[in-house]
């Protein structure tokens, strides 16, 4: 679907691929997906399975796709035919000669599956004159309340790991992007489509598109 002049796919669960007005192919953490474009970037949120797939890395890797992630998960790629391999960290910012990157915290706060000191991350991506924020697997943590003007925002709503639709939708009312898209569910880990539509109910004056 086209949004805000980016190509956006949701396959399943937090696995989000966006082709760029100049045709680069970015895919945030790829899960369950079918033979497709083949990845400029893979953004790797953090090292669970369903985030971190090799299996499924493998079917949009070529010679020249960039992997960015976390430290954790650097044991698992290693040996990955791939142009580079970039670690970060909560706090990062950096360029590609594409779109700038700000890497930000994701993490529980009363729960033990994904805790702050593992220094997993969500990814702030400026592509296009466009901002877009993948939170990954997270909670409402006090990090989120500081980010402003963005254009799309890709949140969890399945609860039990991350925030639930509640929480997601109370974030949306504040933050107030363009656009919320709904993620972390139907892929049999946990969380189900009512998820989303809960959320969607819940959201005012934001566009949420679910994909």
């Amino acid at each position: 679907m086209n949004i805000e002049g980016l190509d956006i796919t949701r396959n399943t669960h937090s696995s989000i691929k966006i082709i760029t007005q100049s045709k680069r192919t970015i895919y945030i953490d790829p899960f369950q997906i079918q033979e497709g474009e083949k990845a400029d970037y893979i953004f790797i949120t953090h090292e669970h399975y369903d985030h971190c797939s090799i299996a499924d890395i493998r079917k949009i890797m070529k010679q020249e796709t960039v992997i960015i992630t976390v430290p954790d998960c650097q044991s698992k790629l290693a040996g990955m035919p791939v142009k580079g391999i970039q670690l970060v960290k909560p706090g990062d910012k950096f360029s590609t000669p594409h779109f700038e990157v700000i890497v930000v915290p994701a993490y529980n706060l009363n729960k033990h599956f994904h805790a702050k000191e593992h220094q997993w991350v969500g990814f702030i991506l400026r592509i296009d004159g466009k901002t877009i924020y993948h939170a990954g697997d997270s909670d409402v943590i006090p990090e989120m309340k500081s980010l402003v003007n963005l254009n799309v925002i890709f949140v969890p709503v399945s609860g039990h790991f991350t925030m639930n639709a509640k929480e997601a939708a109370h974030l949306i009312n504040f933050l107030k992007p363009k656009f919320a898209i709904p993620i972390h569910y139907g892929a049999g880990v946990v969380g189900t489509l009512h998820d989303a539509e809960e959320f969607k109910s819940l959201v005012k004056d934001v566009n949420v598109i679910i994909l």
